[in-house]
């Protein structure tokens, strides 16, 4: 049985993923340290349906040591949503882009595969911070851009000043569902549940890159049935 975490119950059994979105994996194969293969990206998919996700975003990794094009990862997306996969989850295309210096050339050209209307998913080392981190966020939303800061919860450098500053700026937070489960370590799990007790996440993903991920730490986890009733709502965005 396919279950990321439970309450009491296994995921399933608490419907947490039932007609909900994931908004951040690793799922489009052979682009990135995601999967690899199509067999994989079907098998994962094929559980998630059985727990009854209804959308799922496909955002693999752009950044200067990956440097995926969106003529590319389009080109593959299309092949696995028109002529791979058959099964009734609604697969997006966007991207996670680490905000380096491919970003900034990127994002001054208008090319960015965006999530949602205009949205772009980014992200930074968990230990360092960019450059010019919030002036490069400063110029995401002066192009009509509205950053999605990626499992903020992960990044060690950021302290509570830095996160309250992101937000008054107006950058969304995305949860990593794992960190609830400390995958990550007990630190950041702290962290997500602080912030998602504080009502600081705007969406939630698992940022899965591999069946075996599942497999391995996602069984048997468990969480607080206050937890699961403070996601319920992000599982729908």
């Amino acid at each position: 049985m396919f279950s990321l975490f439970g309450g009491k119950k296994s995921l399933i059994g608490s419907d947490l993923l039932r007609g909900g979105t994931d908004n951040h994996s690793h799922l489009l194969y052979g682009v990135d340290d995601g999967v690899r293969t199509l067999d994989e990206s079907l098998s994962i998919l094929s559980r998630m349906e059985e727990a009854g996700l209804r959308r799922l975003w496909l955002t693999p990794h752009i950044m200067e040591d990956v440097p995926n094009t969106t003529e590319g990862l389009q080109e593959r997306f299309e092949r696995l949503k028109g002529e791979e996969y058959k099964g009734g989850i609604e697969l997006r295309l966007a991207a996670e882009y680490m905000m380096d210096n491919l970003y900034e050339e990127r994002l001054a050209a208008g090319d960015l595969l965006l999530h949602g209307e205009d949205r772009v998913l980014v992200e930074t080392s968990t230990m360092a911070p960019p450059m010019d981190l919030f002036g490069t966020l400063r110029k995401t939303l002066s192009k009509g851009y509205r950053p999605v800061l990626a499992h903020p919860e992960r990044y060690h450098y950021m302290r509570e000043s830095d996160y309250r500053r992101l937000r008054q700026m107006g950058i969304l937070f995305q949860l990593n569902l794992p960190s609830l489960i400390g995958y990550y370590g007990p630190a950041v799990q702290a962290k997500a549940q602080d912030f998602l007790g504080r009502g600081w996440y705007e969406m939630t993903g698992s940022d899965c890159h591999r069946e075996s991920m599942i497999a391995r730490h996602y069984e048997e986890k468990v969480l607080k049935t206050k937890t699961v009733a403070l996601l319920r709502p992000l599982m729908d965005r």
